[in-house]
Parts: structure tokens; C-alpha cells; sequence
């Protein structure tokens, strides 16, 4: 065998030895990119549907409705983009809300100033159904992060 077909052979089997070794790292590179893009802990953790007292439609009374938003994380989550939406496709849209890590934020139907503990719907006429709704909170992506249904699973009873 000359020299120069013995570095030949060398040099294809490193070749070959290099394309079994990256087929072999692909996988792990995949599942740690998969970790990488999971979703933010933020969920649904309380829904107050049927505000106290009666329903006169007042802005307290509609202030009184809200869903609580928490992030579970010790990371700061911007809601900019994110939406929460009623059974009936009511959409409130997040503005540029950061929710800091390990706090939680209420969404109240009503009008009122924003704070970090409370942003306002500023809606004149209640969302939540008192007996059966479902809440979805979905991310910037329009991915559902979290959903909360309550009353008799959530549908609709014509009464007609």
C-alpha cells in the first residue's frame, strides 16, 4: 500500500468517524434547544367571575369581576402582545406589562389606571359569565398558556 492511499484510507474513515459523531450530537443539541423555548410559567391561579353584591353593572360592580394572573418564575415575563379572552371571543390585549417574577397581576373588567397590581379592561358592560365561562390566556405566539373553565364545562345553554 503506498503512503498516499493510507492517508487517504485515514482521511475517510475521520470522515466518517466525524459524521457518526454529529448524527450522535443532534439529538441532545435538539432537546436542549427544545428546553430552551418552553413556555414562561405564567397561568390563571384565581378567576372571580361573579362580582359581590348585585350585578347593577356599576364600574365598581364590573371592577369587582377580574381574573388573576401569576407568574410563577423567579424571571420578570412581559405580557406585551399576550391576550385573555371570555367563551365569547372578548379579547383584552396586553399592553407593555411586565409581571415580575413570583407576583401576580388582576385583570379587572372595569375602567381604571393601570398599576402593577391591577390593569383595567376598561369595559362598560360585564365579560365572565357568573354561571359558565372558560378564561384562555394565550402568549405573544397565540399559544394557549393557560385556561380556566368553570359552570357546566364551559358551554352554552340556549334557552330558546
Amino acid at each position: 500500500m503506498s503512503a498516499s492511499s493510507t492517508a487517504r484510507r485515514i482521511a475517510a474513515t475521520a470522515v466518517t468517524v466525524g459524521a457518526v459523531i454529529s448524527t450522535v450530537a443532534l439529538p441532545a443539541a435538539a432537546a436542549a434547544d427544545h428546553g430552551h423555548h418552553r413556555q414562561p410559567q405564567v397561568a390563571i391561579s384565581a378567576v372571580q367571575a361573579d362580582s359581590p353584591g348585585r350585578d347593577d353593572n356599576s364600574n365598581r360592580s364590573r371592577n369587582a369581576e377580574w381574573v388573576k394572573i401569576t407568574n410563577t418564575t423567579r424571571h420578570s415575563v412581559n405580557l406585551k402582545g399576550w391576550t385573555l379572552r371570555n367563551r365569547d371571543g372578548q379579547t383584552y390585549r396586553f399592553r407593555n406589562v411586565w409581571l415580575a417574577g413570583r407576583s401576580s397581576v388582576k385583570v379587572h373588567t372595569g375602567v381604571g389606571n393601570d398599576t402593577r397590581a391591577d390593569l383595567f379592561q376598561d369595559r362598560r358592560h360585564y365579560v365572565w359569565d357568573n354561571h359558565a365561562d372558560k378564561a384562555v390566556l394565550r402568549n405573544d405566539h397565540n399559544r394557549t398558556v393557560d385556561a380556566k373553565s368553570w359552570g357546566r364545562g364551559g358551554h352554552h345553554h340556549n334557552h330558546h
